[in-house]
Formats: C-alpha cells, sequence, structure tokens
C-alpha cells in the first residue's frame, strides 16, 4: 500500500508503485510513473510522464522535469534541479509567450544506483552513468560515466566510487571499496568491476 500525504498533489493518471510515499507539498504529474517502494520528499516536483524506477529517493524540493528517466534505486538528494530546456526562452523572437509547441523538451537520465546531491543541477540532455555520484553543488553539463565521482562547476570528474557510494582506493592500479572490498579495473576513462578478490 501506498501512502500520500493529504496536501500532496498527486494527478490521479499518475501510476504510483507499492509501498511508495509521497510526502507534504509534492507534486506528481500526468503519466508520472513510480515504481515500488519510492520517496518522494516534501515540496518535490516530478514533471508529466517521468519515470522513478522501484526503490529510488526524490528528496525535498527537487524538481525533476519531464521527459527524465530514473533507473532503479537512484537518489535525487535535497533541492536538485533535473532540467529539460536546452535553449530556455519565456517569449518566441516576436515577443510571443511560448507554448508548448514553441519548443521540445529534453531529459536527463539517471541509471540505476546513482546518486545526485543536495543542489546540484543537470542540464539536459545528458545521462548520469549507473552508481555514479554528482557531488552536492556541481552542474553537470556532460555524461556521467559509470561509477565516476564528479564534482564542480561545469562538474568534472575527481575520482571512483563503487556501488556503496565510497570514493575507491587504487590499489597497484585496480581500484577497489574500502567499504565492500569489491575491484574494479580502469581503462578508456571506464570502469569495470571485477568483483571481490577471494
Amino acid at each position: 500500500m501506498s501512502y500520500i500525504a493529504e496536501t500532496a498533489d498527486v494527478s490521479p493518471q499518475a501510476v504510483i508503485g507499492q509501498g511508495s510515499k509521497i510526502w507534504h507539498l509534492a507534486q506528481v504529474r500526468e503519466d508520472a510513473h513510480l515504481g515500488e517502494n519510492c520517496i518522494v520528499g516534501r515540496g518535490a516536483y516530478v514533471g508529466t510522464g517521468v519515470t522513478v524506477g522501484t526503490n529510488s529517493k526524490i528528496q525535498n524540493y527537487a524538481l525533476v522535469y519531464e521527459p527524465a528517466v530514473l533507473g532503479e534505486g537512484v537518489f535525487i538528494g535535497p533541492a536538485v534541479v533535473l532540467t529539460n530546456d536546452t535553449y530556455p526562452r519565456s517569449i518566441t523572437p516576436d515577443g510571443a509567450l511560448k507554448s508548448s509547441d514553441d519548443w521540445e523538451p529534453v531529459g536527463v537520465t539517471v541509471e540505476q544506483g546513482a546518486a545526485v546531491g543536495a543542489r546540484a543541477v543537470c542540464v539536459a540532455p545528458v545521462t548520469i552513468g549507473a552508481w555514479s555520484t554528482v557531488a552536492a553543488g556541481a552542474v553537470v553539463t556532460k555524461d556521467v560515466p559509470p561509477f565516476a565521482l564528479v564534482a564542480g562547476v561545469p562538474a568534472r570528474r575527481v575520482g571512483w566510487v563503487g556501488r556503496a557510494g565510497h570514493p575507491l582506493r587504487d590499489d597497484d592500479g585496480v581500484w577497489v571499496c574500502p567499504e565492500t572490498a569489491e575491484r574494479y579495473e580502469e581503462s578508456n576513462g571506464h570502469l569495470t568491476p571485477l568483483g571481490v578478490e577471494a
């Protein structure tokens, strides 16, 4: 059974998975799809047609604009913004107010297990790779590789993280998670999981 706070604004056309919780003043628009056991925090916004995978969390006051796609187990921190307009303008060149027919939304994709830290902005169209971490306050303007740790404005890779979210340590050319002991190999700017050494 899902929980929807009385002050939340959830469209009847939204699909809310079992066990999901939508808290005070959150808004979930038409045709949004939330998987099972999702959390949408106070004052968060989930746009029309956005897809949110099972076990994902959208923290307080985050703005997830359509057509964003969030994979399973994604963490969207407080006040994060996932944009959807590459060339934003309120009016057309002749001064008329723009309508939905005057622009085409583009989305942010956040893959399985990835985390986007508080007040980060992801400028669409970008993909945040699986199990990566975007540091708080970062501005992402380019795709983030899986397992990358990115920070800054604009965001750049400053390290690697494992599935547990901890920064990986270089152990003689192999990256190791201090939490799980999982090992990774780096090649051409990408990591490949090797498992845990026996």
